[in-house]
C-alpha cells in the first residue's frame, strides 16, 4: 500500500534530483523526505478498518424468526401458533378491560410525572406483586422476610438473579428438560453452567416424575434448581400438589435453593391462588427460595416489561441485605425499571373492584384456551387420527406440547402454512373457533399421510 502511494507521489511531482534538496534540517532530514513521509502517513491513516466485517450472521431467534417467516407468507389462511401471546377468538391482540380502566384513571391524574423509578422500582408495585404471588396471609411476608424488587419482566429478573448466584458462589443451575428456550442463554450469559434434570416423558406425553425425583436427589448439595410455578413452558404438564410435596421434600434432602419462575399466575387455571399453590407450599415448608414474576401474560402487558424478583430470607435484616445485592446488579444493567406498566398493575391490584374484574377477565382467557384444547382433541378424533391426544387436554396454560416431530412440524408449515416451534409446541392462544378445524385436519394430514 505504501509503495503504491510513493509511486503515485513520484508520478505526480517527478523524481527528485540531488540539486532539488534543500539544506538538511537539524534532524538530518530534508524537506522533500519529510514531504514523502508525511504524505505516506496521511495515506495510511485514511485507510479505514471495518470492525464489523468479520461478524458472522447470527441465527434467527426460534420464536421471533418464526413470526418473521409467518409475516412473509402470503397464504390467506396461514396460522401462527408459535408466539406466546394471548389472542381473542378473532385472532387479535387482547387488552384487558380492567387495564383500559386503569389507563383512564392514570390519564386523569395530572399529578403523575415521568421521573426515574428507584433502582428497586416502584415500592407500591413491589408490595402488591408479592402479596399477589405469596398471598397476604403469608407469614414470611408479614414478618418482612421477603426481599423484593421490580424487574424488566421475568427475563430481567432471571438475568439479575443469575448474576447474583454467580457472584455469591454458585457455578451451576439445574433446569427442567425441557424448559423455556430462553432460560438456557440467560443463565449461560450470567456465567452459570446450565444442567438439566428429567421432567417430561415424551414417549408417553406425561410428567417424568420418578426420574425427576431421582435426578433431584442426585444434585450436589446446595445447588440451585429452577422450577416453573404453573403452566410449565413448553409442556404444559404440571405436577399435582402431592407431587409438589415430594419435590419439596427432595429439595430439602439436598438443601437445594429453589428458584421459581412464575409467568402464568391466574392465566393457567383462571385461579391465581390455585396457580401459586406450589410456591406457597414451598414457603410454608420453610424453604429459603427465590421467585421471578412476569405480568406479561396474566395482565396482557407484553410490551410494558413488568416483573418482580423476590427472595425469601430468615429475617428482615437479611432481606434488606439481599435487596442491596440485587440493586448492585440492576444498576449497571438497566439502571431502573419502567413506571407505566407498574402503575397499571398497581392501579388494578389496589382496587377491590378492578381486582375482581381482573380475576374474571383472566379466567375468561384461561377458559377460552381450555375450550380450544377440547375442540382440537375432539376434531382430531373425529377425522380419524390414530394417535392418542389426551395429553392436549391434560396440559394447562398457554401451550400444548403436541408430540409432533420436527419433520411433521416442517410439513405443517410447508404444506398448510401453520407455524409452530420445531419441538411441536403449539400456542393454544392462537387457536380459534375459526381455525381449529383447519389446524386439526392439517395435523391429521402430516401425521397420517406420510
Amino acid at each position: 500500500m505504501l509503495r503504491h502511494t510513493a509511486r503515485a507521489l513520484v508520478s505526480r511531482y517527478g523524481r527528485t534530483s540531488a540539486s532539488t534538496f534543500t539544506p538538511a534540517t537539524a534532524t538530518g532530514r530534508c524537506t522533500t523526505s519529510r514531504f514523502f513521509s508525511n504524505s505516506i502517513k496521511a495515506a495510511s491513516a485514511s485507510v479505514k478498518i471495518n470492525p464489523w466485517e468479520s461478524f458472522p450472521m447470527a441465527p434467527p431467534d426460534p420464536i421471533i424468526g418464526l413470526t418473521e417467516a409467518y409475516n412473509k407468507d402470503d397464504f390467506p389462511f396461514k396460522v401462527n401458533v408459535g408466539v406466546g401471546a394471548y389472542r381473542c377468538d378473532e385472532g387479535m391482540p387482547f387488552v384487558l378491560p380492567c387495564i383500559r380502566k386503569a389507563e383512564a384513571i392514570l390519564n386523569d391524574d395530572d399529578k403523575l410525572d415521568h421521573e426515574y423509578s428507584g433502582i428497586a422500582g416502584d415500592p407500591e408495585f413491589v408490595n402488591l406483586a408479592l402479596n399477589f404471588v405469596y398471598g397476604s396471609d403469608c407469614k414470611a411476608l408479614q414478618e418482612g422476610r421477603i426481599a423484593g424488587v421490580q424487574t424488566l419482566s421475568g427475563t430481567g429478573g432471571l438475568r439479575v438473579f443469575g448474576e447474583v448466584l454467580k457472584e455469591h458462589g454458585h457455578t451451576e443451575i439445574y433446569v427442567p428438560n425441557p424448559t423455556w428456550g430462553n432460560h438456557i442463554p440467560i443463565f449461560t450469559n450470567s456465567g452459570l453452567d446450565v444442567k438439566k434434570y428429567s421432567y417430561y416423558d415424551a414417549e408417553n406425553s406425561d410428567l417424568d416424575f420418578d426420574n425427576m425425583i431421582k435426578d433431584i436427589k442426585q444434585m450436589p448439595e446446595g445447588s440451585c434448581i429452577l422450577l416453573h410455578v404453573c403452566a410449565h413452558n413448553p409442556t404444559g404438564m404440571d405436577p399435582t400438589i402431592e407431587q409438589w410435596k415430594a419435590i419439596s421434600d427432595a429439595c430439602k434432602e439436598r438443601s437445594l435453593l429453589p428458584f421459581f419462575d412464575c409467568a402464568y399466575q391466574g392465566f393457567a387455571s383462571g385461579d391465581a391462588r390455585k396457580d401459586a399453590a406450589s410456591l406457597r407450599l414451598f414457603v410454608e415448608e420453610g424453604h429459603n427460595l427465590a421467585c421471578v414474576q412476569s405480568f406479561s401474560k396474566n395482565f396482557g402487558l407484553y410490551g410494558q416489561r413488568i416483573g418482580a424478583l423476590s427472595v425469601v430470607t430468615n429475617s428482615e435484616d437479611e432481606a434488606k441485605k439481599v435487596v442491596s445485592q440485587l440493586k448492585v446488579h440492576i444498576r449497571p444493567s438497566y439502571s431502573n425499571p419502567p413506571r407505566h406498566g407498574a402503575r397499571l398493575v398497581s392501579t388494578v391490584l389496589k382496587d377491590d373492584q378492578l381486582t375482581s374484574e381482573f380475576v374474571e377477565e383472566c379466567k375468561g382467557m384461561a377458559d377460552r384456551i381450555n375450550s380450544m384444547r377440547f375442540r382440537l382433541k375432539t376434531k382430531l378424533e373425529e377425522v380419524g387420527s390414530s394417535r392418542n391426544w389426551d395429553h392436549v387436554v391434560r396440559q394447562i396454560g398457554m401451550f400444548a406440547y403436541s408430540g409432533l416431530s420436527k419433520d411433521e412440524v416442517m410439513a405443517l408449515r410447508e404444506k398448510h402454512h401453520i407455524y409452530c416451534t420445531l419441538d411441536g409446541r403449539i400456542s393454544m392462544a392462537g387457536v380459534t373457533s375459526k381455525n381449529v378445524d383447519y389446524i386439526a385436519e392439517s395435523i391429521f394430514d402430516v401425521t397420517e399421510n406420510k
